[in-house]
């Protein structure tokens, strides 16, 4: 697996579960925008899930074939597609998705295989150090003392400090190639 070539900033935040990976991005975001940023989340969910309600009628369509489904209001819209035969989300596909959106950055939760930069975020109570060795690694969010195998190239920032690690993300998204802001 390559690089993923994109029109905008793309960056993973990686943790182990139940380390505030949501948590984080739900205090993140409205800090990122205050500052300017359009910020688009991909999230990575590790079990079947629904965003449809049974009885809807875009359940009900959905159901009898229709691939894709696409609901619409004046308020938002959601674009269903069942993959059957996907093992996993294809991240390149659910970008490219995103790209008509011109976000100035992508967040995207989960996904610690994939071939971009990371956020890593840790504690050390929860989950193996060997996240920390994740290719791509960036920055990592620390929660307590950082494992003696961290590489020193490595931001360290503050788990809790909510404020520094929105200032480096906008120091490493600014940085991004052809990056108009």
């Amino acid at each position: 697996m390559g690089p993923i070539a994109t029109t905008f900033p793309v960056l993973g935040v990686a943790a182990w579960s139940s380390t505030g990976k949501t948590t984080l991005l739900v205090e993140l975001l409205p800090r990122l925008r205050a500052a300017g940023l359009e910020v688009g989340v991909i999230k990575h969910a590790h079990h079947d899930f629904d965003i449809d309600k049974p009885g809807k009628d875009s359940y009900r369509l959905r159901e009898a074939g229709a691939a894709p489904t696409l609901v619409a209001s004046a308020r938002r819209y959601a674009l269903m597609q069942e993959t059957p035969n996907q093992d996993e989300p294809d991240l390149v596909h659910l970008l490219s998705l995103m790209e008509p959106h011109a976000p100035d950055l992508v967040i995207v939760e989960g996904f610690k295989q994939w071939p971009i930069a990371k956020l890593v975020l840790y504690r050390d109570d929860i989950g193996d150090p060997g996240i920390l060795a994740c290719e791509n690694v960036q920055a990592v969010a620390l929660k307590g003392a950082a494992p003696d195998t961290l590489e020193a190239s490595i931001v360290r920032l503050d788990l809790d400090n909510i404020d520094a690690i929105a200032h480096w993300i906008l120091q490493w998204c600014a940085a991004f190639p052809d990056h108009e802001r």
